[in-house]
């Protein structure tokens, strides 16, 4: 797979930026141990206070000093100073406990070595520094990127209108009649007729997420969770899920052509249609829908719209962080990660089940890493030779789910040709955003970035040929007899023929360009795909 190798590059490593403690060493930095107890400021005074104190104990003497000048706590005066030290002290503690945290070291497989902290640490949510996509931004973007507080208004609305509708919140059970009450009477429709046949394959996310006014993702988590009656086994407060499930949607970027909510809620989708093979089917424990699930949602949360070499070669924090390994996929998963501690989803269960849940999902978002493809290919067909993969146990039904994500992220090629090209069109769009920011630098243009040599169809064989034949042939032997497997074989087959005329096409368009009549040869499908 030569031609797509230059894409994706090695693996990769990080450091922490939301906690500003690093996780692992930079090979030109040298170790501190974390230390809170010696933080003491230089033994000077000031106004009559002492600042060799430690920090906690000089909040407490200012906070003193301040109700005797101002003559004791009352009135406007309280509140103003209650709400001053108030903001200090949580400011020290979140100091503290980010000194503490910066103990915990990441390992390669994704789980963690913990010191006295004994937790992950987890990214802030858009904690990296922004790249400039500015020019990237044409004057037809297609309606241009909704402001923050319109997104945040249109969040809060359709939250209001998800509470109006919800029968879950007046008490009623799961895989009920009428399994869509999470849907507001808005929705109801088109868009619930939509959802009554989202575990068939060709279903149109583009057009479900036009319904939904843009929340594709939320709504049909939502529907998923209470068609699997997830929401009922693991007691989960519908609030703090659907806050969580807006937070994972809002830092999906709009303006990424390919990696946005849209593909997030298309991965879902495919991913729901592979638990239902029957094969997979019968074995699957409530938790292992839930962890597919999740996984799928978020798989590529906060992605910047940028490969991992472009991170790698820019020296953005995020690959010294991750040390070059695995960079977006687990800054994926650390934002999930960020994100499920601040909707508190998973607080009312025990540390200890929910730190396995996180360590579960990280090792499904690492799965998706493009550059394992080998090993994981390697891996499965070692196992389909061998036949002795057993569901019964917990960890071959874990190395399914990650083949089943692998697939699910790469399945684009096995849609119906309307869905199939979108999806072409809109991930070389985004290669070649990625090829002008480089060219406007004067960096190397990466493989597959060049609009000018890197066609639609060449790359699009090169990936079918590459990456997504030999996944779903394997996938295709593990399911058998299914006829959801042969259904996206042959739509692999026929796209990639497709291409291959179109390719044709546009070859025997560029070598007659000179002559008049040549520029009309193969125009009626060509010009789709310009």
């Amino acid at each position: 797979m030569p031609v797509l190798e230059g894409l994706w590059g090695p693996d990769l490593r990080m450091r922490d930026s939301g906690l500003g403690v690093d996780v692992g060493v930079c090979p030109d930095e040298a170790p501190s141990p974390p230390v809170w107890g010696s933080l003491r400021t230089p033994p000077i005074t000031c106004g009559g206070l002492s600042l060799a104190l430690e920090l906690p104990a000089l909040i407490r003497q200012l906070r003193s000093v301040w109700r005797a000048r101002r003559g004791g706590p009352r009135g406007p005066e309280k509140s103003q100073t209650s709400t001053w030290v108030e903001s200090e002290k949580e400011e020290v503690e979140e100091v503290k406990q980010g000194v503490e945290d910066g103990s915990a070291h990441l390992e390669a497989d994704g789980r963690v070595n913990t010191g006295h902290a004994g937790v992950l640490l987890v990214e802030r949510r858009g904690s990296y520094p922004q790249i400039d996509l500015r020019i990237l931004k044409t004057s037809a973007q297609q309606g241009g990127v909704e402001s923050g507080t319109r997104r945040k208004v249109k969040r809060q609305l359709s939250f209001q209108r998800y509470c109006h509708a919800s029968r879950v919140l007046r008490g009623a059970m799961p895989n009920s009649p009428g399994s869509l009450h999470l849907l507001d009477k808005n929705y109801l429709g088109q868009a619930a007729h939509m959802l009554s046949k989202v575990g068939t394959w060709n279903f149109d996310i583009f057009l479900f997420d036009r319904l939904t006014n843009g929340n594709s993702l939320v709504t049909l988590m939502c529907h998923l969770f209470n068609v699997y009656g997830l929401i009922h086994h693991f007691q989960l407060d519908m609030v703090k899920l659907h806050r969580f499930l807006g937070m994972v949607q809002e830092d999906y970027h709009s303006q990424n052509p390919y990696h946005n909510a849209v593909h997030a809620a298309d991965v879902t989708q495919a991913m729901y249609c592979y638990l239902k093979e029957p094969k997979l089917a019968e074995q699957l424990s409530p938790l292992d829908v839930f962890l597919a699930l999740m996984a799928a949602a978020a798989h590529d949360v906060d992605h910047p719209g940028v490969n991992q070499p472009f991170l790698i070669k820019t020296r953005h924090h995020l690959a010294s962080l991750y040390q070059n390994t695995s960079v977006l996929e687990s800054h994926h998963w650390r934002s999930t990660v960020g994100m499920l501690r601040e909707s508190g989803l998973l607080s009312h269960m025990p540390a200890d089940i929910s730190q396995d849940i996180e360590q579960q999902l990280g090792s499904l978002i690492l799965a998706t890493d493009i550059s394992r493809q080998n090993e994981f290919l390697s891996t499965f067909r070692e196992h389909l030779d061998n036949q002795d993969l057993d569901l019964q146990l917990a960890s071959h039904r874990h190395f399914i789910l990650q083949i089943a994500l692998k697939c699910a992220d790469v399945c684009n090629p096995c849609r119906v040709w309307e869905l199939s090209r979108q999806w072409s069109e809109r991930v070389c769009e985004e290669f070649y955003r990625q090829g002008d920011l480089e060219r406007k630098f004067d960096m190397e243009i990466s493989p597959l970035c060049n609009q000018q040599a890197d066609s639609v169809p060449a790359v699009q064989i090169g990936f079918i040929s590459y990456i997504v034949e030999p996944l779903f042939d394997e996938w295709h032997r593990f399911t058998e007899p299914s006829s959801l497997s042969h259904t996206m074989t042959g739509h692999v087959h026929k796209n990639k023929a497709r291409w291959s005329r179109l390719r044709y096409a546009n070859t025997a368009s560029d070598s007659q360009a000179e002559e008049p009549e040549g520029g009309g040869r193969g125009g009626g499908e060509v010009e789709g795909i310009s």
